[in-house]
């Protein structure tokens, strides 16, 4: 690294490249919208404005969520959760990553036995100090009621009832521990934050996210769905297969960019300045959060990228 990209480099952990301020992301705010719950297939709702969407599925028996918004909506999420289902018992929870804003009801259903499931980075990351630079914020680690008890490295099933769970790791994409969650059966996809609508992905480097990573996975997701799947992202509606198909389109196009740029030799800011991904942006909105924490991501990764000025 020459000394002008590592005081570019140095600019970008701080958030500042191109003058850029930058907001929170990750964890978003719960704001003052109710939480509600919509039914999108028999046995299976969606809840939403508790941080992140929330899957819940009912087998009569019990309950299963995917995803567990925001700690200060912890309560007022898990009345609406009970209400989908006679049974009261939360059976089991999966994690698509590590942030708050997925895992905000860790601490109550951890205490009350329910199985946790998760990458093991998830958990991993959970259990110690986190130092975010792009946000310059740190993450205290969990309590350890809170920390997932059912981890897993590639991929897996459970049976829930009569319903099969399929999961499996997503690779280094928005973070280093992104997992999907499928429900085949009334053909569900839950991609948490790796797929997003109306805005560019997180690309969280502090915790492994980069886009090599996010454009596999965005394929990966395609490649999960049909026509017919109801793809489930962290925000937003409901979702296709095309708009899955948009983002690995989006992710794959700008991974040759960024590659390209970096070969030559680009610093974070020229690459801002030369709008790589202005044919996305009517759909993504703006692009300089993803471009600045795009760059910090593709030095972690040098060595596989190959043939860096």
């Amino acid at each position: 690294m020459t000394p002008s990209h590592r005081r570019d480099f140095l600019k970008t952990l701080l958030g500042g490249a191109a003058g850029i301020s930058f907001s929170t992301g990750v964890l978003g705010q719960s704001g003052t919208t109710p939480i509600t719950a919509t039914k999108i297939s028999d046995n299976f709702a969606l809840i939403t404005s508790a941080g992140s969407n929330v899957l819940v599925a009912s087998n009569g028996e019990g309950l299963l969520m995917v995803n567990g918004g925001l700690p200060d909506t912890a309560a007022e999420l898990l009345k609406v959760v009970t209400a989908q289902g006679d049974a009261k018992r939360i059976q089991a929870l999966f994690n698509t990553d590590w942030h708050l804003e997925n895992t905000g009801v860790n601490d109550t259903l951890g205490k009350a036995g329910t199985r946790i499931f998760s990458h093991e980075n998830t958990r991993l990351w959970m259990s110690t100090e986190i130092v975010v630079q792009w946000q310059r914020k740190t993450y205290s680690p969990r309590a350890k009621e809170a920390l997932p008890n059912q981890t897993f490295y590639t991929n897996g099933k459970i049976m829930f009832g009569n319903e099969e769970v399929q999961y499996g790791y997503l690779g280094q994409a928005h973070t280093d521990g992104d997992i999907y969650v499928f429900f085949p059966g009334p053909n569900i996809l839950v991609t948490g934050d790796t797929f997003t609508v109306g805005s560019y992905p997180i690309l969280d480097w502090s915790t492994g996210g980069w886009i090599g990573g996010l454009s596999d996975a965005s394929k990966t997701l395609a490649g999960l769905a049909d026509n017919q799947t109801k793809v489930i992202p962290g925000k937003g509606p409901v979702q296709g297969k095309a708009d899955l198909q948009a983002q690995a389109d989006m992710t794959a196009a700008m991974r040759t960019s960024f590659f390209n740029m970096m070969k030559k030799g680009m610093s974070a800011s020229a690459m801002m300045a030369a709008a790589p991904t202005k044919d996305f942006d009517a759909k993504w909105g703006n692009p300089e959060q993803f471009i600045a924490n795009a760059y910090p991501g593709l030095w972690n990764h040098v060595r596989e990228i190959g043939g860096i000025v």
